[in-house]
C-alpha cells in the first residue's frame, strides 16, 4: 500500500527542494490524530513528509513557524524545515528525518539543559503573533500582558467554550471551571513569558543520532511550568531529566503543588479532542472542586 504513495511523495519533494529525486522506499511513522506521516527514503537522504486531507491548510505553516522558533535553543535537536504546500487535495510538511539513537546516560540530562536553556528565552507578553494548533484544535494565542490572564483566557476558557458548543461536559462542571476560573488570581502565581514547546508529551520528544530532539510543537511564550509540568502528565520522563533542568534553571518551590493547575489545559484539549467518557473529564472536574 505504502508503495502507492511514492509518486505523491515525489511530487511533494519536488515541489519544495526543486529537485525531482527519486523515492526509494517508505516506513511508516507517527503522525497524530488526523496526520499521515512516512519516512520517504530517497536518491539523496531521508525526509520526513506528513499531510492530511486538506482541511487544516494552516496547520503545517504554524508548525514550521513554530519549529524556526525552537531553533533559537541550540542545545536541542529541531529537525529542519524544508517547506509546505499542497498537492492535489493534500497539504503537507517536509521535514528532516531524525534517526532514533538508543538513550545514553547524558540523553536526559542533555534534553533537561536544553529545554532550560528554551525556557530562557523571553517576551514581555503572554501569547504568540499568531493562532496555532494543539493537536488538530485551533490554540489561541492573543497576547496578554499577564499570565494569569492569558491562561484563563485563552487557555482555561477557550477550551471550557469548545466544549460547551460541542456539548461535551454538563452544566454542573460548566458552573464549577467557571467559578474556578474566579479564582486563579488567589491559586496560580504569576510568570514571566518563556518560549515553550507547547505539546511537551514522550512522543514529541526523542534521543536522535544528533542529540536531544524535540518536534511536533504547539509553541507560544508562556509560563515554563506549562512544559515541565505536561512532561509528568503522561510520564516516559527520566528523573535525571528534572535534576538537569533544575540545576540550570530552577522552578519555584510551589510548583509540585500547583501541577495539576498547569496540566488542566492538555486535560480540557483531551477532553475535547476525545469526549467526556474517555476519563480526562473527571480529572479536570476533581481537580476544579478542590479550590473551589
Amino acid at each position: 500500500m505504502l508503495e502507492n504513495y511514492s509518486d505523491m511523495l515525489s511530487r511533494m519533494l519536488f515541489q519544495v527542494l526543486g529537485d525531482e529525486l527519486r523515492v526509494e522506499a517508505i516506513q511508516m511513522q507517527s503522525g497524530g490524530d488526523i496526520n499521515m506521516a512516512v519516512c520517504a527514503q530517497t536518491n539523496h537522504g531521508d525526509f520526513f513528509i506528513k499531510w492530511n486531507e486538506g482541511q487544516y491548510e494552516e496547520m503545517f505553516e504554524t508548525e514550521a513557524k513554530g519549529l524556526s522558533l525552537l531553533k533559537q535553543a541550540a542545545l536541542l535537536r529541531i529537525p529542519e524545515v524544508f517547506g509546505t504546500g499542497r498537492v492535489d487535495d493534500k497539504s503537507f510538511l517536509v521535514l528532516e528525518f531524525l534517526e532514533r539513537n538508543r538513550e545514553g546516560e547524558k540523553h536526559w540530562a542533555k534534553l533537561g539543559e536544553g529545554l532550560a536553556q528554551l525556557h530562557q528565552i523571553k517576551e514581555n507578553q503572554h501569547g504568540l503573533s499568531y493562532n496555532n494548533y494543539i493537536g488538530r484544535l485551533h490554540q489561541k494565542n492573543d497576547f496578554k500582558s499577564d499570565w494569569i490572564t492569558f491562561f484563563s483566557e485563552c487557555r482555561l476558557n477557550a477550551q471550557l467554550g469548545l466544549a460547551i458548543y460541542n456539548q461535551t461536559v454538563p452544566k454542573d462542571f460548566v458552573r464549577d471551571f467557571k467559578r474556578f476560573l474566579t479564582k486563579l488570581p488567589q491559586i496560580m502565581p504569576n510568570s514571566e513569558a518563556s518560549l515553550l514547546h507547547g505539546d511537551l508529551w514522550s512522543g514529541n520528544a526523542m534521543s536522535s543520532t544528533r542529540g536531544p530532539a524535540i518536534y511536533d510543537p504547539a509553541v507560544y511564550f508562556g509560563a515554563r511550568e506549562m512544559d515541565i509540568a505536561m512532561t509528568q502528565l503522561f510520564g516516559g520522563f527520566d528523573q535525571r531529566f528534572y535534576e538537569a533542568y533544575d540545576a540550570n534553571y530552577p522552578l519555584l518551590d510551589d510548583f509540585d503543588a500547583l501541577v495539576e493547575i498547569y496540566n488542566l489545559y492538555p486535560l480540557m484539549v483531551h477532553v475535547n479532542l476525545f469526549g467526556a467518557n474517555a476519563g480526562y473529564l473527571g480529572s479536570v472536574w476533581r481537580t476544579v472542586k478542590r479550590y473551589i
